[in-house]
């Protein structure tokens, strides 16, 4: 076990945050609850997003961009969306510092440069997407309006964590406009589908597909689906949301078209959104004592190649091998692949560094190998060492690569599958919360005043109502009354 990481049996929190740091993603900031994304997190993000963006634009969706400075006037427009993010937003109220007068070296807010109207820095788009939309839509003819952002939100965060919880973050966020409900419904599903897609074929995670309870929806939907995930110290995480907005933001805003009978009526609306945080669900969910395991779909660096050698002749004869023939046969076969030949470290300090990184293969190769035309080749997800020969190596480490990523989802699916607990009764609840065993399945009499009271009394909240969920009739685990249903309870990041 790495001396520089907590393992995750003596604190798990500690465990999360000597991964970020020491795997090189991310690092606190100047600025509190802020962090910077280190170059390796920023490449991890960015495998992401690209699959991700493809993914949208392969169901219909185009890229825009909305201004960051959203007018108070427009951010109150929509009662329950303006409640729901009143407490996180950041405003900015003057436009120009001015100098000291009693003191040179400072400058202050200059009291003449207020702005007539405070401008909320963006928590979440729909205000100022949906008062442009009024000027785009017109007509049934200007429909479906699908459009997605790639941006950086401000939510003021007093308890922050590097990737989970920060006041600054980056995600997207999709806002779509439809003709009728059924449209925006299907719209609304069909985005919840596409995440569900990606976290567990990229990231390996697997995930429930749900609806949110009305106490835990978004801040002006009429239904929010999500996927939840759970993590290794049995605490769930939200992975992705998708939001069925109704006709509210239309309204808000007057946003109407003509149908093909010409009668105007409000559109109906869809917003949905991941971030950054997946990177923290990456992390929670695979990585070990050790460092990062990242799965290869999305890993920034599938395959490093570590040369062993004495002196620049084994040297040259071993580049010779993997710059003339094994790196260019892996990146034709589109493989990421890294070369390591940097002297001013030991091979077994790379190897050491890589496991950390959770670089998915290493291969390491030297003058000895040459000789018997194999290399060593390590899998970081099961440390597992094997010699291949260089014969056929390339197609071996494709098949290798695909090998590890299903082992990786196959692990997480069964952890999360051992632990999702069936109770019935109140004391029984909360046992298993206490024992961090995960997900757990009970009767809830479906109001929210139960679902504040369990929430009160335990910290755990209902974390959807699963999708196609089994009908069955019980009681509650609190108040004793009628239920036709379990719902997934967890304490959650």
């Amino acid at each position: 076990m790495s001396k520089e990481i907590t393992s995750r049996a003596d604190n798990y929190s500690e465990w999360y945050n000597d991964i970020v740091v020491k795997a090189d993603l991310a690092d606190h900031s100047a600025v509190r609850g802020c962090m910077v994304i280190k170059p390796y997190g920023y490449a991890l993000w960015e495998n992401m997003r690209d699959v991700l963006d493809k993914m949208f634009k392969d169901t219909g969706h185009v890229n825009a961009y909305f201004p960051l400075f959203v007018p108070k006037s427009l951010f109150e427009a929509e009662e329950k969306n303006a409640e729901g993010f009143a407490k996180e937003c950041a405003v900015v109220t003057h436009y120009r510092l001015k100098t000291d007068p009693d003191n040179k070296g400072k400058l202050i807010v200059d009291p003449a440069a207020r702005l007539e109207e405070e401008l909320v820095v963006r928590p979440t788009s729909e205000a100022i997407i949906w008062n442009t939309y009024k000027g785009w839509i017109q007509s049934y003819r200007d429909l479906p309006l699908l459009i997605n952002q790639w941006a950086n939100v401000v939510r003021w965060e007093m308890r922050t964590r590097l990737f989970l919880r920060t006041a600054e973050f980056l995600w997207q966020e999709g806002h779509t406009a439809h003709a009728t409900k059924q449209e925006a419904i299907e719209e609304t599903t069909r985005m919840l589908d596409v995440y569900a897609d990606f976290v567990e074929n990229w990231m390996a995670v697997p995930v429930v597909k749900g609806v949110k309870t009305p106490n835990e929806r978004f801040a002006g939907a009429e239904d929010t689906y999500c996927i939840e995930a759970l993590m290794q110290d049995g605490k769930a995480l939200q992975a992705g949301t998708s939001h069925f907005l109704g006709q509210n933001f239309a309204k808000a805003f007057e946003v109407k078209f003509s149908d093909k009978e010409n009668k105007l009526d409000y559109v109906w609306a869809t917003s949905w959104g991941v971030s950054t945080r997946l990177i923290g669900a990456l992390i929670m969910a695979h990585s070990d004592d050790e460092g990062l395991v990242l799965p290869p779909r999305i890993a920034p660096i599938q395959v490093v190649i570590v040369p062993i050698y004495k002196g620049d002749e084994q040297k040259a004869a071993i580049d010779a091998k993997v710059k003339g023939e094994i790196i260019p046969a892996l990146k034709a076969a589109g493989v990421t692949v890294k070369y390591d030949d940097n002297d001013n470290a030991r091979p077994g300090w790379k190897f050491a560094e890589y496991e950390k990184k959770g670089v998915p293969v290493r291969i390491a190769l030297g003058a000895r190998d040459l000789d018997n035309n194999v290399a060593e080749v390590a899998r970081r997800d099961t440390k597992e060492k094997n010699s291949y020969s260089l014969d056929g190596l390339p197609a071996r480490i494709v098949a290798l690569l695909d090998e590890i990523q299903q082992n990786i989802y196959k692990k997480a699916r069964t952890f999360r599958d051992t632990h999702i607990t069936r109770v019935d009764t109140w004391d029984e609840f909360v046992k298993t919360l206490d024992g961090k065993t995960g997900f757990v399945a009970a009767h809830w009499d479906g109001t929210g005043e139960t679902e504040e009271k369990i929430k009160e009394l335990t910290k755990a909240t209902i974390r959807c109502i699963p999708l196609n969920n089994e009908q069955e009739a019980g009681k509650c685990v609190l108040t004793g009354n009628p239920s036709t249903q379990r719902v997934l309870f967890a304490r959650a990041y």
